[in-house]
């Protein structure tokens, strides 16, 4: 009989290995508390992270498509500005100027009816000086030519006269003023120049 008792211990000795097995096993279930899952030899997953992770990426992505539409909004804005700039950034300008058309239509009207050429030409000069005060006032200014030494930047030689040393590469005749603008180059002054001969 003793060694019936041994073979009914064994069973229960098996049923204890394996509860014990079940203990340590890789896979377990959640714990309703932590939300925690156990895998492999200690760690673990928190799945309380993945829902977080999965909540910041929605707000990311609201973000983003937010930002996209604001990207897009902003060019859109600055095109048009752009082109604004383009078709009105001389507004000013030509409101400045068109006082002196009237003047010059003025003048125009005036010179049918009346004889006195000189009158005429005093207002004229009159405007003239109106334009060029202007022009200043925007930031045009004159290159000086005459008398001046050849500058290539700011001359034009259209031709080229004999002079003597005290002379040599200096402006002495000026066909066509040239300007500047804000101090860059609108157009260059067309000019003669001195060489002396050697």
């Amino acid at each position: 009989m003793t060694g019936k008792k041994r073979k009914q211990d064994r069973p229960d000795e098996a049923a204890g290995k394996a509860s014990e097995e079940m203990k340590t096993s890789t896979v377990e279930e959640p714990s309703e508390k932590t939300g925690r899952n156990e895998t492999g030899e200690g760690s673990t997953v928190d799945l309380s992270n993945l829902e977080e992770a999965r909540k910041e990426a929605a707000e990311n992505y609201d973000r983003y498509v937010r930002l996209a539409a604001e990207l897009d909004n902003y060019k859109k804005r600055v095109r048009k500005d752009r082109a604004d700039l383009l078709n009105y950034g001389n507004e000013t300008i030509i409101k400045d100027v068109l006082p002196i058309v009237d003047n010059l239509e003025r003048a125009v009207d005036h010179s049918a009816n009346a004889g006195d050429f000189e009158t005429f030409v005093t207002g004229l000069k009159l405007i003239l000086d109106q334009l060029r005060s202007t022009l200043e006032k925007h930031g045009v200014e004159t290159i000086r030519a005459v008398g001046e030494d050849f500058d290539p930047n700011y001359h034009e030689a259209m031709l080229m006269v004999e002079g003597d040393e005290e002379n040599n590469n200096k402006v002495i005749e000026e066909f066509e003023k040239g300007y500047l603008l804000n101090g860059r180059l609108l157009r260059p002054a067309k000019v003669s120049v001195a060489r002396a001969q050697r």
